[in-house]
């Protein structure tokens, strides 16, 4: 059951797209009213547990961490940072009462779980919410409950599920062809590179550089040849240059946010001072959306957004950072107040709704979901097949017009860890295709660390190697003896028929790709504590190497399962009952296990998906059939109907 309760009369963020009732009498928080803020607060048991949050730093467990809800572009994920760049303010407590929270407002919200040890849930809501709580049986339970309320995650064409690679720093056509040759000489699969801000002509949206890119229609064909797709970046922001067409048209027909004074707001980006689209507004969705014509017309199928928290670097209010060094010097300890971008900037501007002028602060949270949201509905009408959409900044509801990258990590093991740690936690706020950086943005990423992190990512519906210019080259095929990355990279293709499928019935069941251990084994009281293994799909779990140094580590089974190692070449099985474990994988080794009565698909792989058969396959495990989902990977009429049943 779930049920909705006004506070106030809070703005519409469309994340809930089913009819929910509107109760009289919430029962499970108290309310009250300091300052102007809204403050609910709820008990919470020794023994529960608190899942959800999405994007935040700290355990699947999210008790005893306090976590703000104000995205931000600051690369510093520790486990005291408070926001990131994405808000998800849904929550599950387990424990004896369960029930799950959704805190729908668009701006700041602060949510303290049993922090430094007080017993009780406190969330502080700075402007008007509409609360939605779910009722169920089990955590797992709730969760599914509350998918179907938000609607069904956006889903990108086969493609998309292969490998990637980007960095920024790639300029020209000469750089991408040395990636693509470099990946097919080795023999590492490869499906799509990624071109960062350094493809366009002086970082403008929906231009390219002809000096660089002289004919980049012809060029995008030709890398299609070879079974490469180009994955253009896009930020949120316009430059502010007569003749440039986008943002001229914008300021004829009045689409860029306004300033205090009633003119336009100007804010440096990459391209300089710049205007923000008002993607609050049908009309700029639409007229923003349509642009990225300029690419489709040159056959491109994917795109990834960036910058669009919206990040800021200064404004015209702060252009001359003044009030930036009275911030860090007065705010230095409040780690909100540095970290998310400083507040003056995003009160200083303005959005159009229903013919309401509202700032920016108080809506703030959805503006890279209206533009993802923008997107997904251009390229809907720009092209009848599907495409791939992923961004940085996002709020719930954004799930249904893309998938998400986690931002700019560092190439370090706890990051590493933290990429397994916010999988579930984005599946249940509906972000499905999600990864992150793998081997990390930032930092000079070493053979081992790059490794390990390949053999997590192979599970990750985003598989992407991404890093900055400043940065060591990434590429798999620059760490010498390449056949450990062959090794991996390859079990990606071989077990695309499951990670699709897994996908795809996740989806149209409004259900989790990612699960722990807790959703699944609820009654096992050491399973609901481990975070370093996770479930994939109906039939697996993973137990990623994490640590430096480490080739063996400890796993343990809730039930008995057969586990699998992945050498390069065969697939060696033994079956393991339940209890606790020692596993051993060497860099080029991938272990997983298969449920008892289970089976994982395996096809023959690929050097790219266009080649790739999903139902020619062989059986993992001891179960009898598998459900395995097929169609040709661009169809958008996606659909349970697509499902076939295969005996072992």
């Amino acid at each position: 059951m779930i049920t909705a309760y006004l506070y106030g009369e809070p703005f519409d963020t469309e994340a809930v797209v089913e009819e929910v009732p509107i109760g009289d009498r919430q029962t499970r928080f108290t309310v009250t009213d300091e300052d102007g803020v809204r403050i609910f607060r709820a008990p919470l048991a020794p023994s529960d547990a608190v899942y959800g949050l999405g994007q935040t730093m700290r355990g699947i467990n999210k008790r005893g961490g306090r976590y703000v809800s104000f995205n931000c572009d600051d690369p510093r994920h520790n486990d005291e940072m408070p926001s990131m760049y994405g808000s998800h303010n849904f929550f599950v407590v387990d424990g004896a009462e369960k029930y799950g929270a959704f805190f729908d407002t668009p701006a700041r919200a602060v949510f303290e779980i049993g922090f430094k040890g007080s017993g009780e849930i406190c969330v502080r809501c700075e402007r008007d919410v509409k609360l939605y709580i779910i009722e169920g049986e089990s955590a797992y339970a709730i969760v599914r409950r509350f998918l179907r309320a938000i609607g069904r995650s956006f889903v990108p064409p086969l493609w998309a599920f292969g490998f990637g690679q980007s960095r920024w720093g790639y300029k020209n056509e000469k750089d991408i062809e040395k990636v693509l040759f470099g990946y097919r000489k080795a023999g590492i699969p490869l499906d799509y590179i990624c071109m960062d801000i350094d493809y366009m002509d002086r970082y403008i949206d929906f231009t390219l550089n002809k000096r660089r890119f002289p004919n980049f229609a012809a060029f995008n064909r030709e890398m299609k040849k070879f079974g490469i797709r180009l994955v253009p970046i896009v930020d949120a922001a316009i430059k502010e240059e007569k003749g440039e067409p986008t943002y001229e048209e914008g300021v004829q027909k009045g689409y860029f946010c306004k300033n205090r004074e009633g003119g336009y707001f100007r804010a440096a980006v990459w391209p300089g001072m710049t205007h923000l689209p008002d993607f609050l507004r049908p009309e700029v969705r639409k007229w923003f959306g349509r642009k990225y014509k300029v690419y489709t017309d040159c056959g491109v199928e994917g795109f990834w957004n960036d910058m669009n928290e919206p990040s800021i670097f200064y404004s015209e209010y702060t252009k001359n950072k003044a009030l930036h060094k009275y911030i860090l010097k007065n705010h230095k300890e409040d780690p909100d107040f540095v970290a998310n971008g400083f507040f003056s900037d995003y009160a200083s501007f303005y959005h159009e709704v229903n013919g309401k002028k509202i700032n920016h602060y108080d809506v703030h949270n959805v503006y890279g979901y209206m533009m993802t949201r923008a997107s997904c509905e251009g390229l809907s009408a720009l092209t009848d097949k599907r495409f791939l959409l992923f961004s940085r900044s996002s709020y719930i509801g954004a799930h249904r017009y893309g998938g998400m990258w986690t931002g700019d990590n560092t190439s370090c093991w706890a990051h590493l860890r933290q990429n397994l740690l916010h999988m579930p936690s984005l599946n249940m706020c509906g972000f499905l295709f999600s990864g992150a950086d793998t081997g990390g943005f930032m930092g000079n990423c070493d053979r081992e660390l790059l490794l390990r992190w390949l053999a997590l990512s192979v599970f990750t519906p985003l598989m992407r190697d991404h890093t900055s210019k400043s940065t060591r080259r990434q590429e798999c095929y620059r760490y010498g003896k390449t056949e450990d990355f062959v090794s991996i990279v390859s079990l990606r293709y071989k077990l695309l028929p499951y990670i699709y499928s897994e996908f795809m019935k996740a989806v149209l069941n409004y259900d989790m790709y990612f699960k722990p251990l807790a959703f699944v084994f609820p009654e096992d009281r050491r399973a609901a504590k481990i975070e370093d293994q996770m479930m994939v799909g109906g039939s697996m779990m993973i137990a990623p190497f994490m640590e430096k140094g480490k080739s063996e580590r400890t796993v343990y089974l809730p039930e008995p399962m057969t586990c699998v190692k992945y050498d390069g070449n065969n697939f060696l099985c033994r079956f393991f009952p339940a209890g606790e474990h020692i596993i051993i994988a060497e860099l080029h080794e991938v272990v997983f296990f298969v449920r008892k009565g289970k089976l994982v698909p395996v096809g023959k792989g690929a050097q790219d998906t266009s080649s790739l058969r999903l139902d020619d396959v062989e059986f993992l495990g001891d179960g009898e059939q598998y459900e395995l989902y097929a169609d040709d990977g661009y169809t958008r009429d996606v659909s349970l109907d697509r499902i076939r049943i295969l005996k072992k």
